[in-house]
């Protein structure tokens, strides 16, 4: 891994963390999900997963860390590699493609966050599952505006760094 990609590792990083922190107050509501898209998609699939680790770590020092924090990676973690398999068979996503990616990943973060805490309720999976489901709807369309606004600025970060990597 060169500098120039740990460099805008970081920029994502930061984003993500400055975007959650901003957005606290509107639940489930944060850039964190497309950030880690957009990382998996130019930067790979272990840069998805080190996206979810920073982030995650860094921001729950903020919000409060716990058990949870071990899902949250891991869910993140797979959609950085889900969205970095992505961008290494397609060069050039489409991005209502994009959109439908951030929209189901929305919903996939919130399946398994629910999958791995409706224990602690007593209640059934359907149950805890469907109470969650505005939360995962405004995960989802948080998910789709925040990739309608940061999208078209970072791909051409990421354009550069494509066309200056390749020309080394």
């Amino acid at each position: 891994m060169n500098i120039y990609k740990i460099t805008l590792l970081a920029l994502l990083a930061t984003i993500a963390v400055v975007g959650r922190i901003a957005t606290g107050y509107i639940p489930n509501f944060q850039p964190v999900t497309s950030v880690i898209i957009i990382g998996g998609l130019y930067l790979g699939p272990i840069a998805g997963i080190i996206l979810a680790l920073l982030i995650t770590f860094i921001t729950n020092m903020v919000f409060g860390t716990g058990i949870w924090t071990i899902w949250q990676i891991v869910s993140w973690g797979l959609i950085g590699v889900i969205s970095g398999l992505i961008g290494m068979k397609v060069k050039k996503v489409p991005f209502f493609v994009l959109i439908i990616l951030s929209i189901f990943s929305g919903y996939l973060f919130g399946f398994i966050m629910s999958l791995t805490s409706y224990q602690i309720t007593g209640h059934s999976f359907l149950a805890y599952y469907l109470v969650g489901l505005p939360f995962d709807t405004s995960h989802a369309i948080g998910n789709a505006l925040f990739m309608i606004l940061l999208y078209p600025v970072v791909a051409r970060v990421f354009e550069r760094y494509i066309k200056i990597h390749l020309s080394d």
